[in-house]
């Protein structure tokens, strides 16, 4: 059984006046039968006195029962008390409630401790049940004495009904007295209850709604008493828990707009190696279902432990095994096309999960690798002209007095490699500045015309030497075109270089330019021999040769067409090659009309 506030205040209540009630009546009675029997025993001894003296003016023959007896009843009679005339040795002689015939059936009254201290010279008295008459009685004795000798002992007894008829009486009326203040003092503990478990009763309903999660309830208590605080305490608390929890909101967005914003993936895994936490950075890394509902910081249902790859499994065994963080990298995504750096830590607490954030390194990997075969294929041309002019100067120092014929051609070989080794540097410099952004293009409108017609005169020269037919084709109405002008002449000069170093002696080579729709497309044809299909993806990567050896033959520097497609692709347009192996090569650049 539920006992509630108001029951246990009643029952308390009712219990303590009972308790205080039943205490009182016991205290109340033993002390009213305590007083009456002290004033009874009073009065006893006051005619106990008279009897002593009534007995000591009387001559009496304690020997002559009948005598002894009657002064017995007589003193009796007198006094309304039983009287008992008992000689030393402790035999009665008379007793105003007995016959003279039953006396001698008396037992020996020397051991009565009234009788006892009586017939040794004392007063004495005692409240008990008289054997003789079976009742409670309260008896006064006292000595008699003939001369100074204490021949028998005088006792005077009463009976205590009246003090038990009078306690009887006091107990119905404290019994009466009680039930009427037990009755009152139960309508008055009940109000009592019911005032305070109401108060109570409304607190517990607003801590309720509280305790749903509504923090706007209110008790707004005004009493001073203890409910009174009780009720303030509970307004101040839900005041504290809607601040803490306004904070908690705020800081839970704040970080899951982080998570959200951040570049870096973060996981989060608890100690069964169930995801906790996976942001959206790291579900595009893992190329990870997001979850159906909730923001994307929520929490993932545990089977999406299986979007972890196993390399990573690996990586967040090993921070929770030795409980420190743990590195590694990790390849993910589709076929493993991504390259991941692992940062794992172990939580503190029990039981212990883990956090590792992953950055997406693939392209920092991929430029170092670039950077690499840069560094190797910039050596490495770079060496053969500088140990070509090396070798030729030493040559035609050795030489210069003996055959001075063949110093000048060993210092035109030197000559020729310093000028292959500063188109190198400068290419590499443009290409540096395109890359980086530093070269700054003003684009305009240009006259294609223009600019072939300026290209073309720089390679006749060239051209007659391998006996190669240059020639260009460009519409009268074509508009101009969007671009720098210094830029594209620099691609065609690159492209168009290129055509007449493979185009092959007694070839031809024609640029031509056509519209299509907003843009304009320029072309550079050659007869040359052409290109093979499984070289035209790579063929304007830098350093990059379909023949090593023809094309350092060449002098080319293995960058122009990095060059071309760096500067078209500033401009806006698009570089293409088209070539079929015996019949030539198209280098196709397509750029905005103005």
């Amino acid at each position: 059984m539920r006992w509630g506030v108001r029951g246990k205040l009643f029952v308390g209540s009712l219990v303590l006046i009972v308790t205080s009630v039943v205490a009182a009546n016991l205290y109340l009675a033993s002390v009213l039968e305590a007083e009456l029997t002290q004033r009874i025993r009073a009065e006893l001894d006051v005619r106990l006195a008279l009897m002593e003296r009534q007995i000591g003016r009387e001559i009496i023959d304690w020997t002559d029962v009948a005598a002894c007896d009657r002064l017995a009843d007589d003193l009796g009679q007198r006094s309304g008390t039983r009287v008992t005339l008992v000689r030393q040795g402790g035999t009665v002689v008379g007793d105003s409630e007995i016959t003279t015939e039953s006396l001698a059936a008396l037992e020996s009254h020397a051991g009565r401790p009234e009788i006892a201290a009586a017939l040794n010279g004392v007063t004495g008295s005692e409240t008990r049940v008289s054997a003789t008459l079976k009742r409670r009685m309260a008896f006064v004795a006292g000595p008699v004495r003939s001369g100074a000798t204490i021949v028998g002992a005088v006792r005077a007894g009463i009976p205590l009904t009246e003090v038990e008829d009078a306690v009887a009486r006091i107990h119905r009326a404290l019994g009466i007295a009680s039930l009427l203040a037990i009755a009152v003092a139960l309508l008055i503990s009940s109000g009592a209850a019911q005032f305070i478990s109401r108060g109570l009763r409304d607190i517990i309903a607003i801590a309720r709604r509280m305790a749903e999660g509504d923090l706007t309830a209110r008790t707004l208590t005004t009493g001073r008493d203890e409910l009174g605080d009780l009720g303030r305490t509970l307004d101040q608390l839900a005041d504290n828990l809607s601040t803490s929890l306004r904070d908690l909101r705020a800081e839970r967005d704040r970080l899951g707009r982080i998570l959200e914003g951040m570049n870096e993936g973060v996981l989060v895994i608890d100690a069964d190696r169930a995801v906790v936490l996976l942001n959206p950075a790291l579900r595009t890394m893992l190329q990870a279902e997001p979850p159906r509902t909730g923001p994307a910081t929520d929490v993932m249902p545990a089977p999406a432990i299986a979007l972890v790859p196993e390399n990573l499994h690996a990586v967040l065994e090993k921070s929770l095994a030795s409980n420190a963080p743990a590195t590694g990298e990790i390849d993910a995504g589709p076929s493993g096309r991504r390259r991941l750096l692992v940062h794992a830590a172990p939580l503190s607490g029990k039981p212990r999960g883990c956090v590792a954030v992953l950055v997406d390194v693939t392209e920092i990997r991929r430029l170092e690798s670039i950077r690499r075969d840069f560094v190797a294929n910039v050596s490495h041309e770079l060496r053969t002209p500088v140990t070509a002019v090396r070798t030729a100067l030493e040559t035609a120092r050795g030489v210069a007095k003996s055959d001075p014929a063949s110093a000048e051609r060993f210092l035109d070989m030197a000559f020729r490699n310093a000028e292959r080794l500063a188109s190198l540097v400068q290419d590499l410099l443009d290409l540096s500045r395109i890359e980086s952004g530093e070269l700054k293009l003003d684009a305009a409108g240009v006259d294609i015309s223009a600019v072939f017609a300026q290209v073309l005169g720089n390679f006749v020269a060239p051209a007659e030497r391998k006996h190669l037919r240059l020639s260009h084709t460009v519409p009268a109405d074509l508009p101009s075109v969007c671009a720098d002008r210094r830029a594209l002449e620099q691609v065609v000069s690159n492209l168009l270089d290129n055509a007449v170093k493979y185009a092959g002696d007694g070839g031809s080579i024609t640029l031509r330019a056509a519209r299509l729709g907003r843009w304009i497309r320029l072309a550079i044809e050659d007869t040359g021999p052409g290109i093979g299909p499984q070289h035209l993806p790579r063929l304007f990567e830098r350093f990059y040769r379909v023949d090593e050896g023809r094309s350092r033959d060449r002098g080319g520097t293995g960058l122009g067409l990095a060059i071309v497609k760096h500067l078209v692709e500033a401009m806006g347009g698009a570089v293409e090659v088209e070539s079929t192996v015996g019949k030539g090569s198209t280098f196709s650049v397509t750029l905005p009309m103005a």
